[in-house]
């Protein structure tokens, strides 16, 4: 998320040195800013369908855009092949190694007997050493086959985690708003082929919007979060409220866009009012009035 700045740097901001009224009350003029959201489209393609326009007011979950997915099911289908596969050879490796034990265990078991008979000195010893070649290449072939069947299990693991990968390569194809707010702007048309992670809309919240002030050095102290003030907007007779959420830790020479001369260099402090807009009557860029 970023702060949007409604007005270019090179237009005249409305953001003036406060002045005093006939009650007494300091007033200042600022614009009202949303927070903005760059929506990406973590796949690129095609734009298959595009659902909104700018002025569109969204709300978290609805659907933006979807991407085309042919390649992606192909590559699916492909891995998914080679998942069946792998899951034959596993079966396979599974019966070698069933088959390798039941060696080793005939061949262990010949072994103990013949050994017996070789200590009775019924059979020569010949006999018995030839035995135990058998049961060490019966070792081998068992250890090999639990090795394979470890191997297949882990490619399988490794083929899974593909498939998924291309699953969630899919799901992000369809585009869905992370936050409410109403389209700003729309970078892509419906057709169009957009690259992975680039910007489709910005989305800019409207149910609460911020406006920056800056007072003097003087005023400071009379500044505390959470303090309640009064907004006004031109051609409305009714007040809003704002609350400060943000005051800066840091005095700043005043904006140059400030035209008056006296005030040009003094030092004063960003101040940030939040101002709630659920029935929506304020707007981004809107030039308003705060009263302290």
């Amino acid at each position: 998320m970023r702060w949007r700045h409604a007005v270019p740097a090179f237009g005249i901001l409305f953001v003036l040195a406060g002045c005093s009224s006939r009650t007494g009350e300091k007033v200042y003029t600022g614009v009202l800013e949303g927070v903005s959201v760059q929506v990406p489209a973590l796949v690129g393609g095609k734009i298959d369908t595009l659902y909104v326009d700018t002025g569109r007011f969204v709300t978290v979950g609805d659907t933006l855009a979807i991407v085309d997915t042919t390649e992606l099911a192909l590559k699916k289908a492909q891995v998914r092949a080679g998942l069946r596969a792998l899951e034959v050879r596993t079966e396979m490796a599974f019966t070698a190694a069933k088959r390798a034990k039941s060696n080793l265990e005939y061949v262990q078991e010949k072994y103990r007997r013949i050994k017996e008979l070789v200590k009775q000195q019924t059979i020569p010893q010949q006999t018995l050493d030839d035995l135990s070649n058998r049961l060490q290449q019966a070792k081998s072939a068992s250890l090999s086959a639990r090795q394979n069947f470890g191997i297949l299990a882990a490619q399988k693991e490794e083929v899974a985690a593909q498939l998924e990968t291309i699953q969630k390569k899919i799901n992000d194809a369809t585009i869905l708003a992370p936050a409410s707010g109403v389209i700003f702007s729309r970078y892509f048309n419906e057709g169009e082929a957009i690259p992975p992670l680039n910007p489709i809309v910005e989305i800019v919240h409207v149910r609460s919007l911020n406006v920056k002030i800056y007072i003097s050095e003087k005023m400071l102290p009379h500044i505390k979060y959470g303090q309640k003030v009064k907004v006004r907007v031109d051609g409305l007779s009714r007040q809003f409220q704002g609350i400060v959420g943000w005051v800066s830790p840091k005095a700043e020479f005043t904006p140059k866009t400030i035209m008056t001369p006296e005030t040009r260099t003094s030092l004063v402090y960003a101040v940030k009012i939040r101002i709630q807009n659920s029935k929506g009557i304020l707007k981004d860029g809107m030039p308003v009035e705060v009263v302290l």
